[in-house]
């Protein structure tokens, strides 16, 4: 199929894959006064009164703003917010279809990061939470961090945490399937942008330690001091953490020895003598769309044990809709304040476990998108996880998920 055709031709039809629909019949004069003038002032009144009802009363409780600027949408890069739309209003129904979450895409005019900062936060009274989408690094950083502190509802970047959720329930089960534990794995990542920055945070809070992680970027390996590295906060924080020893050289000296090769970079960048180069049973992930790094069958041929991409058509595809609408699905219902490194943590351990033990293969080692139960079982744990992490801001369900 020509997806670019038919997609295309699809999107002229629906024009626009989301709409509003009512849940309050208005088809009386009683039921008119009741959804409207007068009997609207009541609600309004008692929010008043507690702001917290406006998420008993109104359908704050179960809707996610979906932000972008528009500038590093899919592999486009910066094409604007009107033209980030499409992808927008996907996102909205990947939260709808996959997470039963209402979203409402918001394309904000500017590259500003104050500005989208003031936006999303004098617009959080509306949302139960925030995903933030397709917005470049490093600006995506500071805007994520300035909003996590100035709102009381979750904020969350997909590109960065989604990713890292999905990629750390994929390396879980590859050290079941190698026997190798993570704290003694020397793990390469290959892009350092949003979401290899995560990935690394994550995997370290998995038990990865900081100082076996060799982070590059077109360069190559990333080191504490380095001076090409002024300027650029991110990468200058995380070589705080990583890559001790102050290695340096390309992306084939640093995967010489490693036992885990993560990409998020670029097309065709790794070889077949790289992969060879690497630790026995290598974990192999490259990840970037729609070419990744080095294709599966190349990489599986030089040596590697599990190999996952991005892509729907190869084994083990890191597909953020297994993360985000189970996320969301659990944050909103135990009316978190935040999405903690815990929550996280627990997202990725239910996709790992959901996979059993018997069916644990290779090519088999995160669920499928459409697996049965996947959104159930994600908004469990982010659930308990909510209250385990002090977040949560209702009465614990005892039933919640049964």
């Amino acid at each position: 199929m020509d997806y670019a055709k038919e997609s295309l031709k699809l999107h002229e039809e629906w024009k626009g894959k989301i709409e509003v629909i009512a849940r309050a019949k208005v088809d009386s004069k009683e039921a008119l006064s009741l959804a409207y003038t007068p009997g609207v002032a009541q609600p309004c009144l008692e929010i008043q009164k507690d702001i917290d009802k406006s998420y008993d009363l109104t359908r704050r409780w179960n809707t996610v703003a979906v932000v972008t600027d528009g500038t590093a949408v899919l592999g486009l890069g910066d094409i604007g917010p009107e033209a980030g739309m499409p992808v927008m209003e996907g996102k909205c129904v990947l939260f709808k279809e996959f997470g039963d979450v209402d979203a409402i895409p918001l394309c904000v005019r500017s590259k500003d990061v104050d500005e989208i900062v003031r936006t999303v936060e004098l617009l959080a009274g509306s949302f139960g939470g925030v995903n933030l989408e397709d917005i470049a690094a490093p600006r995506c950083f500071e805007i994520e961090r300035q909003l996590k502190e100035k709102c009381d509802i979750p904020i969350f970047h997909d590109d960065q945490h989604g990713t890292a959720v999905i990629c750390a329930a994929a390396i879980i089960n590859a050290m079941r399937l190698t026997g190798k534990k993570l704290e003694d794995c020397t793990a390469v990542m290959s892009g350092a942008g949003a979401a290899g920055v995560a990935i690394c945070k994550l995997l370290i809070s998995l038990g990865l330690k900081g100082e076996n992680v060799i982070m590059c970027d077109r360069k190559g390996m990333i080191c504490e001091g380095d001076p090409r590295l002024e300027g650029n906060a991110s990468k200058i924080e995380v070589s705080k953490f990583t890559n001790r020893a102050k290695r340096q050289g390309s992306l084939a000296d640093a995967m010489k020895g490693a036992d885990i090769f993560i990409g998020v970079s670029g097309p065709g960048i790794v070889s077949q003598a790289m992969v060879r180069s690497m630790n026995r049973d290598p974990i192999v992930l490259p990840m970037s769309n729609p070419t990744p790094e080095i294709m599966p069958d190349l990489a599986k041929e030089a040596g590697a044990a599990i190999v996952g991409t991005g892509r729907s058509d190869f084994p083990n595809q890191i597909n953020n809709v297994l993360c985000f609408p189970g996320l969301f699905r659990g944050a909103l219902d135990a009316r978190a304040s935040d999405i903690t490194e815990g929550m996280k943590i627990a997202a990725a351990y239910a996709l790992a476990d959901f996979i059993p033990a018997d069916q644990l293969t290779a090519d088999h080692i995160i669920p499928y998108a459409f697996d049965e139960g996947v959104k159930e079982a994600v908004s469990k744990a982010v659930y308990e996880a909510a209250f385990k992490d002090g977040v949560a801001r209702i009465a614990y369900d005892e039933n919640y998920g049964k």
